[in-house]
């Protein structure tokens, strides 16, 4: 089940089928999430990049919250087809792109205000420090990558990581084109 926390979509609960292979993130997590953001970001005119995109479940609350230009990227076909077919029924203009996630950086000439990425959680401690290092060039200049993650891994070494955020098992890292620190 996902719930939409905040916007105007709030309290909308979603059945996603069970044989998609994701693991949405938490309501808890994603309170904890967008109140950090909210705080520090206006929503209106931003570009957000959702990748492993999964159920939507991130892309449903940037634009509930009103952010008109997100880009959803998930290799997963049936992800993808949920997440069309939500966005029509919640009116969302969500645009998918059905890829590997390393493959669409690797082409992608935009930049984005968040870019947010999901990985599956059995993904090696390195493929995370390549997807940093390939994310953080497609950031604007005061943009955001968030990269949700078991709290195991740690990323304060690494010159772009600003702080991080534990809910339970997850974890959220920020990180910048700016220096390093907070």
């Amino acid at each position: 089940m996902i719930r939409i926390i905040s916007g105007s979509a709030k309290g909308r609960r979603l059945l996603a089928p069970k044989n998609l292979p994701v693991r949405p993130t938490t309501d808890r997590a994603k309170e904890g999430l967008f109140n950090i953001l909210q705080h520090q970001f206006s929503f209106e005119n931003i570009a957000v990049l959702d990748l492993f995109s999964g159920t939507g479940n991130i892309s449903y609350e940037f634009a509930s919250r009103g952010v008109s230009e997100i880009n959803a990227v998930e290799q997963n076909r049936k992800c993808i087809s949920f997440i069309e077919k939500t966005s029509k029924i919640l009116d969302f203009k969500i645009h998918t792109i059905h890829s590997d996630v390393i493959q669409y950086l690797a082409n992608c000439h935009k930049n984005f205000t968040f870019i947010f990425a999901d990985p599956p959680y059995d993904w090696n401690y390195k493929a995370y420090h390549f997807l940093i290092d390939e994310s953080i060039p497609r950031l604007k200049k005061q943009g955001l990558l968030i990269i949700e993650h078991e709290k195991k891994y740690l990323f304060h070494k690494h010159s772009k990581w600003k702080y991080s955020r534990v809910y339970g098992n997850n974890s959220f890292s920020f990180f910048s084109k700016e220096k390093a620190g907070r």
